[in-house]
């Protein structure tokens, strides 16, 4: 299976956190910005940092980053 995005965030900050949690638990993702390797972290260029996982692991995921909701 693919990588899809799970969430949006507002910068690469915020993704790398929510990636954080994800990892402590097992789940693997990724960050994806166009934010200049984060020399422009709050960049418009892009839409944000979007937090990448593993198809196989979307309903794990999004019960987890649902408690930061």
């Amino acid at each position: 299976m693919g990588q899809i995005r799970v969430r949006t965030y507002a910068s690469r900050m915020e993704a790398e956190m929510a990636q954080g949690l994800l990892e402590t638990l097992g789940i693997r993702s990724s960050v994806s910005a166009d934010d200049a390797g984060g020399a422009y972290p709050f960049s418009l260029l892009g839409g944000g940092a979007r937090l990448m996982i593993d198809e196989n692991d979307r309903e794990q995921a999004e019960a987890v980053l649902a408690t930061l909701d």
